[in-house]
């Protein structure tokens, strides 16, 4: 199975060779390292942009107002907080020009912990990201939704930020990509590029890989319950999973949601799902104050109260100005599956 740095890169494969992506770009993206994370390697329209975020993303607004269709990368989230402007220009390009001037520009940036990345490598970006308008938002927790996603966000009109959990761009997939080779070695030496030089390399591409497209907006019900939901994505999604199934020992069902998609989001899933178990749980890393999950909780009270058997909650990061270098610090610092576990089964026990 492909993990998900192989899953992006195929996928922005099939874009450049399908879709018209004109150019794949960022701090270095292009030859010889295709990308820190290696998720841009072998690609033929990337190149290596300065160390310029702000540059970045004006020469991606650049390239789509003049009729390309650039995906431009952010090294690491932390490094995209100085083109909030720019991110804000955007995305009211097309309402602010009555849909005379469309965008259709992909932004990718690395988000969250679990690399022990410390205070400027280990942010998380999404509530920032669902505050400006005009973007739709992703993010992806398997392979196989990090390449049907992608694929979604490249035949866009209009922005789409795409955010990588990068705990889990080396986690392989439970499913094949479409037209990915059954041998997963095989799969590694076609795609990866070797240690060394590599001025003579050149991928194999999968000659069967699909327009496998996952619809924006739409989530996924991981796995059935009755007694709680929880609602979760990117890091803390796999992380909810395996707290579900620990508690299914105990005879507690929880009902699994993977969100995909911020904006849009799938507000109907999530609507039938706190009408059948009356309890819900929202999970993400990013800090707790002004999240996202906060507005999903409000949203919660104000339509589904009388469905409620207990308050909503929200389990996030902590409200601190970064995360330690420390396992122990980073660890803390956001929810783990302890923290999830522990959290469900309080809530699964709440009485009205």
């Amino acid at each position: 199975m492909a993990n998900m740095a192989q899953a992006i890169r195929m996928a922005l494969h099939y874009a450049e060779e399908n879709l018209g992506v004109t150019d794949i770009f960022g701090e270095d993206v292009g030859a010889p390292l295709g990308g820190v994370f290696t998720c841009t390697q072998g690609l033929k329209t990337t190149w290596n942009s300065p160390l310029d975020e702000r540059g970045i993303i004006g020469a991606a607004m650049g390239i789509a107002m003049g009729g390309g269709r650039p995906v431009a990368e952010i090294q690491f989230c932390d490094y995209v907080y100085n083109t909030i402007d720019l991110l804000k220009l955007a995305g009211n390009t097309c309402w602010s020009s009555n849909g005379d001037w469309n965008l259709p520009m992909v932004v990718r940036t690395p988000v969250g912990s679990g690399i022990r990345g410390s205070i400027y490598h280990s942010h998380s970006f999404d509530a920032t990201m669902t505050h400006i308008a005009g973007w739709k938002v992703v993010m992806p927790s398997t392979p196989l939704d990090a390449y049907g996603l992608l694929i979604s966000a490249c035949k866009e009109q209009n922005p789409v930020m795409f955010l990588e959990p990068k705990a889990l761009l080396r986690v392989k997939g439970e499913d094949r990509i479409p037209g990915e080779p059954d041998d997963d070695r095989a799969l590694s030496k076609a795609i990866d590029a070797p240690l060394g030089d590599r001025s003579q390399w050149k991928p194999q591409w999968p000659e069967g890989l699909e327009a496998f497209a996952i619809p924006i907006g739409k989530g996924k019900l991981v796995r059935e319950g009755s007694q709680v939901t929880v609602v979760s994505y990117g890091r803390t999604l796999p992380l909810c999973a395996r707290a579900a199934a620990l508690l299914a020992d105990e005879g507690i069902s929880v009902e699994v949601i993977d969100l995909r998609s911020l904006w849009p989001y799938d507000w109907e899933m999530i609507k039938a799902s706190v009408q059948k178990t009356g309890r819900v749980l929202f999970v993400n890393e990013d800090t707790e104050v002004t999240n996202f999950g906060e507005h999903l909780v409000r949203r919660t009270v104000e339509e589904l109260f009388y469905s409620l058997l207990a308050p909503p909650r929200l389990l996030a990061g902590k409200f601190i100005p970064g995360i330690g270098l420390a396992d122990t610090l980073e660890m803390a610092s956001v929810p783990q599956q302890n923290d999830i576990t522990d959290a469900l089964r309080s809530l699964a026990g709440e009485q009205p």
